[in-house]
C-alpha cells in the first residue's frame, strides 16, 4: 500500500487546523450563550417563587420550556436539511434567545416570565440542529466526534459556571433579580458578537468534511434504542428551577449560595464532558452505564441532604447533564448521513424533549405531594434506562465502523 503523498498529508493536517479553529470559534460564541441564559436559569426558580409560583408551576413552566426547546428541533433540523440555509437559521435562534433573558428584567407576573422563559427555549430550539451539523462536519474532518462536542460542551458549560457566580455577587450586592437579569445584556452582545464574526469567517463550514463515510438512508435501529434509553435518563432529571424551588422552601440553601450551586455543577458539567467526550471516542457507550448509575444518586442527595450533601447532588447533577448533553450529538453523527443529520438531531432531541417535559411535570406534581415519591421516580426512570443503554453499546462498533 503506497504512502501518502506529503502534499496530502499537508493539506490533512490544514483542514484539520481550519476545523479545528472553528470548532474553538463557535465554542467561545457559546460560552457567551451559556453565560447569559444559565444565569438566568440559576435563579428562575427563586425569581418565580417570588411572583407567587407554586412548585406545579414552576415545573410545569420549566417542561414547557424543554418540551418547545428540544420539540421544535424536530422542524428546525428538517428546516435546514431542505434548505441547507445552516447559518441563517442557527443566527436567527441566537438572535431570539438573546433578546428573552435581559427582558426577564420587565416581567411583573408569573405568566410574563413564563413566556419569556419560553421563548428563550424556542430561540435555542431554532439554532441547536443547524449549528450541531456544523460541529459534525468538523469532528469528521478532525476524526473525532466525542472530542468536538466534548470541547463544544465544556466551553458551554464553563460560560454556564461563569455567568451564575456573577449573578450571585449580583444578588448579595443589591438583592434585585431584576438587576440581575438586566446586566445579562452585556454577555448577549458579546455572543451575537461572536456569532456574526464566526459567520464572516466561516460561510460555510460543509466542505470541512468532504470525506465523510457515514451512512446514508433510514435511521439504524441503534438510533432508536438510545433515544428511548436517553428519554428515560431525561425523564428522572429534576430540572434545576424545581431544585432551586427546593433549596429555597427547604432553607437547606439560600441566597447567591444557589447561584453558586449551579455554578459548580456547570463547571463539573463542563469538565466531564470533555473527559467523557474522549472516553467516547475510545470506549463507546459503554461508559454511560456506570456513569448512569452513579448519576442515579443526585436525586436523593439534593432533596433530602444538608448543604454539603446537596452540593455532592448538584455535582453528581452537572455530570450527567455535561455527559449526555455532549455524548448526544457525537453518538448520533456516525449513526445518519449527512443528507439527514440535521432532521437526525432535531427527531432524537425532540423525543429527549418530551421525556423532559413529562418528566419535569410529573416531577413538581410530586414535589408538592411527596419528595419521597420524587426520589423514587428520578431512580427508578435512570434505572429503567440501563438495559437500553446497554444493547445500544452492543451495536456501538458495527456502527461506528462505516466512519
Amino acid at each position: 500500500m503506497p504512502f501518502p503523498s506529503r502534499s496530502k498529508s499537508v493539506r490533512d493536517g490544514s483542514s484539520q487546523y481550519v476545523a479545528m479553529r472553528f470548532v474553538l470559534l463557535v465554542g467561545v460564541l457559546s460560552f457567551f450563550a451559556d453565560f447569559t441564559y444559565e444565569s438566568a436559569r440559576s435563579i428562575l426558580g427563586p425569581f418565580l417563587l417570588t411572583l407567587g409560583a407554586t412548585a406545579t408551576a414552576i415545573g410545569f413552566i420549566s417542561g414547557v420550556g424543554e418540551l418547545l426547546g428540544y420539540g421544535l428541533r424536530l422542524v428546525s433540523g428538517r428546516w435546514a436539511d431542505a434548505t441547507g440555509k445552516f447559518w441563517p437559521i442557527t443566527i436567527f435562534g441566537y438572535v431570539v434567545q438573546m433578546a428573552s433573558v435581559p427582558a426577564l428584567a420587565l416581567s411583573h407576573t408569573v405568566w410574563q416570565a413564563a413566556l419569556l422563559i419560553i421563548l428563550e427555549r424556542v430561540g435555542k430550539a431554532i439554532r441547536n440542529p443547524p449549528r450541531d451539523v456544523m460541529l459534525s462536519h468538523a469532528g469528521a474532518r478532525i476524526g473525532q466526534y466525542g472530542f468536538v462536542f466534548g470541547i463544544h460542551e465544556a466551553m458551554d458549560q464553563f460560560g454556564a459556571m461563569c455567568g451564575p457566580l456573577i449573578i450571585a455577587a449580583v444578588i448579595a450586592h443589591r438583592g434585585s433579580y431584576r438587576e440581575a437579569f438586566a446586566i445579562l445584556v452585556i454577555p448577549a452582545a458579546f455572543n451575537l458578537t461572536m456569532l456574526m464574526l464566526a459567520r464572516l469567517l466561516y460561510p460555510d463550514p460543509g466542505p470541512l468534511d468532504k470525506h465523510s463515510l457515514s451512512a446514508k438512508g433510514q435511521f439504524p435501529g441503534a438510533f432508536w434504542v438510545y433515544l428511548a434509553g436517553a428519554g428515560l435518563v431525561a425523564a428522572g432529571f429534576a430540572d434545576y428551577p424545581v431544585i432551586a424551588y427546593h433549596f429555597q422552601v427547604s432553607g437547606t440553601v439560600t441566597g447567591q449560595w444557589i447561584a453558586i450551586f449551579y455554578a459548580i455543577a456547570m463547571g463539573v458539567s463542563g469538565t466531564a464532558s470533555m473527559i467523557f467526550g474522549r472516553m467516547f471516542d475510545h470506549h463507546g457507550f459503554k461508559i454511560l452505564l456506570p456513569l448512569t448509575i452513579v448519576c442515579a444518586a443526585s436525586a436523593p442527595l439534593v432533596f433530602l441532604g444538608n448543604f454539603w450533601i446537596a452540593l455532592l447532588g448538584a455535582g453528581i447533577w452537572g455530570i450527567g447533564m455535561g455527559v449526555h448533553e455532549s455524548i448526544i450529538p457525537a453518538a448520533v453523527s456516525p449513526m445518519v448521513g449527512e443528507d439527514r443529520r440535521a432532521s437526525a438531531f432535531g427527531l432524537f432531541t425532540a423525543g429527549y424533549g418530551v421525556a423532559w417535559f413529562l418528566g419535569s411535570a410529573t416531577i413538581g406534581w410530586l414535589y408538592d405531594k411527596s419528595i419521597s415519591d420524587v426520589i423514587i421516580f428520578s431512580v427508578l426512570c435512570q434505572v429503567l434506562a440501563l438495559p437500553l443503554l446497554w444493547r445500544v453499546s452492543r451495536f456501538h462498533k458495527s456502527v461506528m465502523s462505516r466512519t
